[in-house]
């Protein structure tokens, strides 16, 4: 019983499983944890910074939309119900594109 475990002592140990993703094209070693993380919001939305592995910021957001406010010239609305203009009058409300 005693060759059994001379034998395993002796068995080569496996080598250690190196992880790696490729960032802007370059091939980089990174821990499993790292690596994960990684493949979990994809390769594409990593950049390398000062030699860091970093998210890409997110773009930001170009909505407009617009907005009901006070202006010199605008509508009057029957019961202040937005869909249903009566006239046009000075220091009525008006739509305006805002931006975010």
């Amino acid at each position: 019983m005693s060759e059994v475990y001379n034998a395993l002592a002796t068995f080569p140990k496996r080598p250690e499983k190196k992880h790696f993703v490729t960032i802007q094209g370059t091939k980089i070693e990174v821990s499993l944890q790292k690596k994960l993380e990684i493949m979990k919001h994809g390769e594409q939305n990593y950049i390398m910074k000062e030699g860091d592995i970093v998210i890409k910021a997110p773009p930001k957001a170009k909505t407009q939309y617009s907005v009901l406010k006070k202006s010199k010239k605008g509508y009057r609305f029957c019961e202040s119900d937005i869909h249903w203009p009566v006239d046009v009058m000075e220091g009525g409300e008006a739509w305006v594109i805002e931006h975010e």
